[in-house]
C-alpha cells in the first residue's frame, strides 16, 4: 500500500481531552487524551501508591528552520501549515502515580520496538503481551515501586494501527512543484527451506509501504546469488512480475513479485525497484525527543517529570545509538532531552530510521537482510579513524557535553556474533581495546541469546542428542539490576559497577579462528559471524539519499568474539549463575540446520547442552567437560554452589536481592533437566 499522505488529522475518539500548547513549548502542539483509568488494585507498586494510566494521541509541530531539525532528511520537502510548521501526530501511553508526591519524578520512556511493550516484561517480568488492564502485565511492579513515569511514544511509521501498537503518522516528502519524488528502494529474502512463486516487498510481519511505481522502469532488476557477498545472477524480467497468487489465479500486485518457475532454496534473491512517495521517516526521532522535552519543560504537560530515561531493545537499541550520533538529545530549544539511556542488545547497529525511502524495520543479521544502513561507523563512543577516508569521528559527536547522557549499554553474547558488539569498544582496525566514555557503562551478558528462552523446552526442540536450539540462560535478572543503578546514577550521581566486557588485553575477546569448543560436543567450530561493512550508498548519502542500489561493498570490518572457559561458556562479561555455578553449557549462536546454508548461522538464537548427569553417561558419549555428580555430588551441592554465586553477583551489583529466589527456581529446572 502507498504511504498515507499526512495532510488532516481526524479525530473520532468520543470525549477527547485536549490540550493546545503554548508558543513557548517544546514542539508538542496539541495533546488529546481519549482515556484515562487505574490500573488494577492488586499491582504491586509499593510506596508509590496505585498507579494510573493515560491514553491518547498527540500533534507535533517541526520548524523545518530549527537548527535541531536540520538532520530530519526531507523535512523541508514536507506540506507545511499556515505557520510555516510540517505536522505529525502519535499515539502515547503513559502510566504514573496517581499520587504526584509519590513520584521520584523520573520518566522511563521505551522506545516501541515495532510497536509493542517490552519494558514490563524486561523489568517487571510482566506477562508477555498482556493487556494493560490486566495485572498479569505488571509482573512484581519493579519499574512502578521505582515511582517511575512509564511512557511510550509512537516512532515508527509503518506499523499497522491494530491491538495495541505503537504508530505515528507523518508526513511524505514531494518535490517543490508537488510532483511526487522517486527512488531506488532494495528488498531481499534467503529461501531456506520451502520454494515459493510469490514474495512480499515488506519486511517480516510489516505491511508494504513502498510498492514498485512505473511498472515497467528497467530500474527493476531481480537478481540471485548463492552468498551473502556472492556475485549477482540477473533473472530476466519476462521470468518474474509485480504480482501475487491469489488462490489459483495470479493477480498484478505491486507489493509482491511473482515468478511461475519459483523461487528455490538455496539462493537469495534480491529486487531493486523504483518507489515513489517517501515518508519522512526521521520525524519518528524528533517524536521521541519532543515528547520527552514535552514531559520535562512544559508546566502544563500532560505529565510531569525531572529527569527522562530512555530504554530500546534490539531495534531501538539501535534506535537510541541513531538518536545520540544525529544529536537529537538537544530539543529545538538547546535544551538536554534524556538524561539517561539503557541501550539494549543493539550491538554496534544503528538504523533505517532517517533516510529518504527509510523502512525502520529494515535491520541486517547474520543471514539476513544484507547491506541495510544498520552496522555503520563510527561504532565507538571513542572517536576513531573511518574506513576509507581516515576521517575521526566517534557516535558521540554531533552532542554538546551537556546533552551527553549517562548510558548503559548491554549486549549478549549474540550481539558478538550477529551484530558486531566488540567495535563499540574496541579499534576496528586492530581489536585493541579502546576507552570509554565517563559517561558510558557496557556490559556484556555473557553466554546469553538475543533473548531468553522459555523454560521447559518445546518437544523437539533438541537438534541432537544431548543439543537443544535456544538458550535459556536468564540475563534479564542482570537488567533488573543494572536499570535499579541506572535509576540512582540519574538521580543521585550515584555511579553503578563499572564496565564489564571482554577484552583484547586479557585474551577474553579474541578472532574468530582462535575459538576453542570442547572436543567431544559433536559441533563444528564456527568459521563466519556477523560482518560489518563500509558501503557506498552514492554521492548524496550524507544528505540522507540513496542513488546506489545495492550499495558497493568498499571494505569488509570482520568484529572480534568473546573466547570460552573449559565448559564452553563465555569467559569475559557479567558472568551469570548459569555460568558461576554451570550444568551446561550456553552458546549465543547456532549453525542453521542441515539445508542449502549449513554453515550460516541463526538470527537471535544460540544452543543449550546440559552435562551428563554422571560420569558414566559423560563417558559412554565421550563429553569432554565435567559431569553434574563430579561438579556437586548431589544437588544440595549445587544449590550451595547457585547460592553462593547468587551472592556474588549482588555483591558485585548484578542481581538484586529479591531476585535470589527466581534464580534458585530457575536453577532447579536446569537440575531437572539433566538429572
Amino acid at each position: 500500500m502507498r504511504p498515507p499522505r499526512l495532510t488532516v488529522f481526524l479525530l473520532t475518539i468520543a470525549a477527547v481531552w485536549t490540550v493546545a500548547m503554548p508558543p513557548s513549548a517544546a514542539r508538542v502542539d496539541k495533546v488529546y487524551l481519549s482515556r484515562s483509568y487505574p490500573l488494577p488494585a492488586d499491582v504491586p507498586t509499593g510506596a508509590s501508591g496505585p498507579y494510573e494510566a493515560l491514553e491518547g494521541t498527540v500533534e507535533f509541530a517541526f520548524d523545518p528552520n530549527n537548527p535541531a531539525n536540520a538532520r530530519i532528511v526531507d523535512l523541508d520537502k514536507a506540506p507545511r501549515d499556515a505557520r510555516g510548521l510540517v505536522m505529525a501526530r502519535a499515539n502515547f501511553v503513559i502510566l504514573r502515580p496517581a499520587d504526584p508526591l509519590k513520584s521520584s519524578g523520573i520518566g522511563f520512556l521505551e522506545v516501541s520496538n515495532r510497536g509493542g511493550k517490552a519494558a514490563l516484561r524486561y523489568f517487571n517480568d510482566g506477562a508477555r503481551n498482556a493487556s494493560l488492564r490486566d495485572p498479569s502485565a505488571y509482573g512484581d511492579g519493579l519499574l512502578m515501586r521505582e515511582g517511575l513515569t512509564l511512557v511510550w511514544i509512537g516512532w515508527q511509521y509503518d506499523i499497522p494501527r491494530e491491538d495495541d501498537n505503537m504508530w505515528l503518522e507523518a508526513p511524505v516528502a514531494r518535490n517543490a512543484d508537488g510532483s511526487a519524488i522517486h527512488g531506488l528502494v532494495r528488498s531481499d529474502w534467503v529461501i531456506t527451506e520451502e520454494g515459493t512463486d510469490t514474495l512480499s516487498l515488506g519486511h517480516r510481519i510489516l505491511p508494504t509501504y513502498y510498492p514498485a511505481a512505473e511498472l515497467a522502469h528497467p530500474d527493476h532488476v531481480l537478481t540471485r546469488r548463492a552468498t551473502r557477498e556472492g556475485p549477482r545472477e540477473v533473472i530476466p524480467r519476462g521470468a518474474w512480475s509485480f504480482a501475487r497468487r491469489d488462490s489459483a489465479d495470479v493477480v498484478a500486485d505491486p507489493a509482491h513479485v511473482h515468478m511461475p518457475e519459483g523461487f528455490q532454496p538455496g539462493h537469495i534473491y534480491e529486487l531493486v525497484y523504483r518507489a515513489r512517495d517517501p515518508v519522512v521517516a526521521g520525524v519518528g526521532l524528533a517524536a521521541v525527543r519532543d515528547f520527552m522535552s514535552h514531559l520535562k519543560y512544559d508546566k502544563g504537560a500532560v505529565a510531569t517529570v525531572g529527569k527522562g530515561i530512555a530504554f530500546g531493545v534490539s531495534q531501538t537499541g539501535r534506535f537510541l545509538r541513531h538518536f545520540l550520533y544525529q544529536g537529537f538529545n538537544v530539543d529545538e530549544k538547546g535544551r538536554p532531552v534524556f538524561d539517561g539511556m539503557l541501550i539494549h542488545t543493539a550491538g554496534a547497529g544503528r538504523g533505517s530510521f532517517n533516510h529518504r525511502f527509510a523502512q525502520p524495520s529494515r535491520d541486517g543479521h547474520p543471514f539476513s537482510a544484507f547491506f541495510y544502513p544498520t552496522d555503520l561507523f563510527p561504532f565507538s563512543t571513542y572517536p576513531q579513524p573511518a574506513p576509507g577516508t581516515g576521517e575521526v569521528g566517534g557516535l558521540l559527536d554531533a552532542l554538546p557535553a551537556a546533552a551527553i547522557p549517562k548510558m548503559m549499554v548491554t549486549n549478549t553474547g549474540y550481539e558478538y556474533w550477529g551484530r558486531a558488539a566488540s567495535l563499540i569498544h574496541t579499534d576496528w582496525r586492530t581489536g585493541a581495546d579502546v576507552p570509554q566514555h565517563e559517561n558510558e557503562r557496557i556490559y556484556h551478558l555473557a553466554s546469553g541469546q538475543h533473548f531468553v528462552e522459555p523454560l521447559p523446552f518445546e518437544a523437539g526442540a533438541d537438534i541432537a542428542s544431548g543439543i537443544w536450539l535456544g538458550n535459556p540462560l536468564d540475563f534479564l535478572v542482570t537488567l533488573r539490576a543494572l536499570a535499579r543503578s541506572l535509576i540512582a546514577w540519574v538521580d543521585t550521581g550515584h555511579p553503578p559497577p563499572a564496565s564489564r566486557i571482554p577484552k583484547t588485553a586479557d585474551g577474553t575477546l579474541i578472532p574468530i579462528e582462535d575459538i576453542a569448543l570442547p572436543q567431544g560436543l559433536g559441533l563444528a567450530q564456527p568459521d563466519r559471524l556477523h560482518t560489518a561493512y563500509q558501503l557506498d550508498y552514492g554521492p548524496r548519502w550524507q544528505a540522507g539519499v540513496i542513488d546506489r542500489q545495492p550499495p558497493e561493498l568498499l571494505a569488509s570490518i570482520v568484529p572480534r568474539v568473546p573466547a570460552l572457559d573449559e565448559h564452553g561458556n563465555e569467559a569475559g562479561g557479567v558472568r551469570a549463575v548459569e555460568l558461576r555455578a554451570p550444568l551446561a553449557t550456553f552458546l549465543p549462536w547456532a549453525r542453521l540446520p542441515a539445508g542449502p546454508f549449513p554453515n550460516e548461522l541463526a538470527n537471535f538464537r544460540g544452543l543449550f547442552i546440559p552435562f551428563w548427569s554422571n560420569d558414566t553417561l559423560r563417558a559412554t558419549w565421550n563429553d569432554p567437560r565435567p559431569s553434574a555428580e563430579a561438579l556437586y555430588a548431589n544437588e544440595l551441592g549445587y544449590r550451595i554452589a547457585v547460592g553462593k554465586a547468587a551472592q556474588e553477583l549482588i555483591e558485585e551489583g548484578f542481581l538484586l536481592p529479591e531476585d535470589v529466589a527466581r534464580v534458585e527456581a530457575r536453577a532447579a529446572l536446569y537440575w531437572g533437566l539433566v538429572n
